[in-house]
């Protein structure tokens, strides 16, 4: 089939099947003379693999591991288990993380007369640094980390 009916079969856009390819997460596909991909059924499974893997939030590299370890009929299952255990760790952080967001703008937004007035203490938070500080950048997500204060650096 081509890029196209693969994306359909596997859930996975052309593009980002494009961007597995030029990375190696799945070896590219067999083409025709006019240079067009023809994926086969187990290329289509493998994408469905990556697309499932995708959607619990497991990061590319952790994909690769999972699928060499699909691939791996001799594999160990605790293997599979420790990739797995690892990123319910990061998982858990993560919403930690943004409950502690969460936290932190809604005592914001709680403080905030939400009325016609210019004065609002969210925006006065950020522009003085008066905001919480205890969030810091944590790019795995794309989102912030917070630190708890006590831990901080001062």
């Amino acid at each position: 089939m081509n890029i196209g009916e693969a994306s359909k079969a596997s859930g996975v856009s052309t593009k980002m099947i494009r961007y597995y390819e030029s990375i190696g997460l799945i070896k590219a596909p067999l083409r025709t003379e006019s240079g067009y991909r023809v994926y086969s059924e187990a290329e289509v499974h493998s994408l469905r693999f990556i697309s499932q893997a995708r959607d619990l939030g497991f990061s590319v590299e952790q994909m690769g591991d999972l699928l060499a370890l699909w691939r791996d009929r001799g594999r160990a299952s605790a293997d599979v288990k420790a990739i797995a255990s690892s990123h319910i760790g990061e998982l858990e952080a993560k919403v930690k993380s943004l409950q502690s967001m969460i936290g932190s703008l809604r005592h914001l937004a709680d403080h905030c007369q939400g009325d016609d007035r210019p004065d609002c203490p969210i925006i006065d938070g950020f522009a003085t640094g008066r905001a919480p500080r205890n969030i810091k950048r944590f790019p795995r997500f794309g989102v912030t980390d917070i630190v708890p204060a006590r831990s901080r650096a001062r």
